[in-house]
């Protein structure tokens, strides 16, 4: 209800009741609440997003690292693989010189003084040879197994009497305590020709080496 003052020609207020002054309160209070609560969760979800992007980073950093290790091990491993690969070329061909070295020492110790070395080379051929299947022993298969033959070339004056040094030459290495039993056969064979205008023999001498199974 609502009071009219006649002398004064206004309205009078009426008279606030508690109730009244509850539900303004109310409704004032209500929507103050809502925004901070909202603000609350804008500041939480704020903090939260916050930390989040840090976890990233650390992540990114971390993944980061991880690949940098990951793109050294790869590195490490192929210098790795490269020196392993040296290594075994190292070895083999230590292995080749130290099975030549008494070889060349034999000729050294055996080489006549009438001639004159000219070439020493190694050739490798393979010839077939039967042996028992792995699986079946009973059974023969064939297989390539390689033969090497030591070429050696040398030279003298026909008037030396070459023909018997080379000839002695070639039974010192077939009764040599290393190198005869490793020998399969030695030919020698022989032709004439000029060495610095000098009319002079060359042999060749082929010392083939038993088959390697």
């Amino acid at each position: 209800m609502f009071t009219i003052d006649l002398l004064k020609g206004e309205g009078l207020p009426a008279k606030s009741r508690p109730e009244g002054i509850a539900i303004a309160a109310t409704t004032l209070a209500v929507p103050v609440i809502i925004a901070i609560v909202m603000f609350g969760f804008y500041l939480r979800n704020k903090i939260i997003i916050s930390i989040q992007k840090q976890t990233i980073v650390s992540y990114e950093t971390k993944i980061d690292e991880l690949s940098d290790a990951v793109e050294l091990q790869k590195t490490f491993e192929n210098e790795k693989n490269a020196v392993s690969n040296c290594l075994s070329e190292v070895s083999t061909s230590i292995s080749r010189h130290t099975q030549w070295s008494p070889v060349l020492t034999t000729l050294v110790k055996n080489m006549p003084d009438s001639v004159v070395l000219t070439e020493l080379k190694v050739k490798q051929s393979s010839v077939k040879r039967k042996v028992p299947k792995k699986d079946d022993p009973k059974k023969m298969i064939d297989i390539s197994v390689p033969v090497r033959t030591l070429q050696i070339n040398v030279c003298g004056s026909p008037q030396s009497n070459c023909d018997k040094a080379v000839r002695d030459f070639r039974d010192r290495l077939r009764s040599s305590a290393f190198l005869g039993p490793k020998l399969e056969n030695i030919r020698v064979s022989q032709r004439f020709g000029t060495l610095e205008s000098r009319d002079v023999v060359f042999y060749q001498i082929d010392c083939i080496f038993k088959p390697e199974l």
